[in-house]
C-alpha cells in the first residue's frame, strides 16, 4: 500500500486504538472518516479549538483530547514530512532494507512480534518530527496493516 491517503487514515486509526482493542477503532472506521473529513490530511491539519471540542462530543469515535489533538498535530507532521520527502510512503519506505516490505517466515502465530528495530527507528524519528500517540508498537502495528511487515504465518491464506 503505497497512497499517503490510506497511510494517513491508518495513522489515525492505529493512533486512535492505543490502549484499545484493534476491533473497537474498526468498528468505529466510518465514524473516523466523517468526523476527520475522509481523511485528508489537510483539511485535518487545519481543525481548530473548535473541531477538538466538536470532536469529544462525537460518540461515534473514541472521545480522548490528547488522541484527538494528536490525530491534528499528527496531520501538521505529516504534511511536513510529505514536503520534505515527497510523500509519506518515501519515507516511510527508506527505513525498510532495500525499500521493500518485509516478509516474514513465521511458523508460529505466537512468535509474531510487537516490535522491530526497524519500527523502534520509525518510531524514534517520527516522534523527533512531532508525531503523537506512535510509539514502537502502534508503529509495527501500522506497518502490518498497510503492508510494509507481511507477518501471516505459512499456512494463511492472505498470505
Amino acid at each position: 500500500m503505497h497512497d499517503d491517503k490510506i497511510l494517513f487514515e491508518f495513522l489515525i486509526l492505529e493512533s486512535a486504538q492505543a490502549g484499545l482493542s484493534w476491533i473497537t477503532i474498526l468498528r468505529k472506521r466510518e465514524n473516523y472518516r466523517r468526523a476527520f473529513a475522509d481523511f485528508q490530511v489537510e483539511k485535518v491539519a487545519a481543525f481548530t479549538q473548535d473541531d477538538v471540542e466538536r470532536l469529544l462530543l462525537d460518540a461515534g469515535i473514541i472521545r480522548n483530547r490528547l488522541k484527538i489533538q494528536s490525530a491534528i498535530t499528527n496531520a501538521q507532521a505529516f504534511l511536513n514530512v510529505q514536503k520534505e520527502f515527497g510523500s509519506f510512503d518515501q519515507y516511510l519506505y527508506n527505513f525498510m532494507p532495500d525499500k521493500k516490505p518485509i516478509n516474514s517466515h513465521i511458523s508460529n502465530q505466537k512468535t509474531i512480534p510487537a516490535r522491530t528495530d526497524i519500527s523502534d527507528a520509525i518510531s524514534k524519528d517520527m516522534k523527533k518530527r512531532g508525531f503523537k500517540f506512535f510509539g514502537t508498537t502502534i508503529c509495527y502495528a501500522h506497518m502490518q496493516a498497510t503492508g510494509m511487515a507481511n507477518d501471516h504465518i505459512a499456512e494463511c491464506a492472505f498470505r
